[in-house]
């Protein structure tokens, strides 16, 4: 498994509009639902918020990774969004977030050893500051593809 093999174009988002974590989340879930990687908004948005519950997703540097596994993933896929403005989120740093990237993955064995192998994979490269400039200014669905290709 590889990030650029799990990263889909049509699941990006550049220029999001939201202004709330709750808006940016439904903004790329209604993605992962157009390109048929979920089969419900709600459902999927429960398992979402679920987790938030447990602890912050706002892993700092104006980065989220919001996951959690859902019974209503049909394939393992990310959605990913990126925001000239700072969206309100819990986070390790105190700062919002610009780049989010939404997990979609299933509730069973195998979804949840995606799981771990995608937070792995995605952590990975988000702890390098310059893939995270990149993601941050990328102006082109492909270019916040190609930000995760190093």
């Amino acid at each position: 498994m590889d990030v650029k093999d799990i990263i889909d174009v049509n699941t990006i988002k550049i220029n999001m509009n939201a202004k709330s974590k709750e808006e940016a989340l439904i903004e790329l879930a209604n993605l992962l639902l157009e390109n048929e990687y979920i089969t419900d908004i709600e459902g999927f948005m429960k398992d979402i918020y679920a987790r938030e519950a447990e602890g912050q997703t706002g892993i700092g540097n104006y980065i989220a990774i919001p996951h959690g596994k859902s019974d209503f993933v049909q394939k393992l896929g990310v959605a990913i969004g990126i925001s000239e403005e700072e969206i309100p989120w819990e986070t390790l740093d105190g700062n919002g977030v610009k780049g989010i990237i939404l997990f979609a993955v299933g509730n069973d064995n195998e979804g949840a050893q995606n799981h771990l192998k995608l937070l792995s994979l995605f952590a990975r490269k988000l702890g390098n500051d310059e893939v995270i400039k990149k993601l941050l200014h990328a102006s082109k669905r492909e270019e916040v593809k190609e930000a995760f290709s190093n």
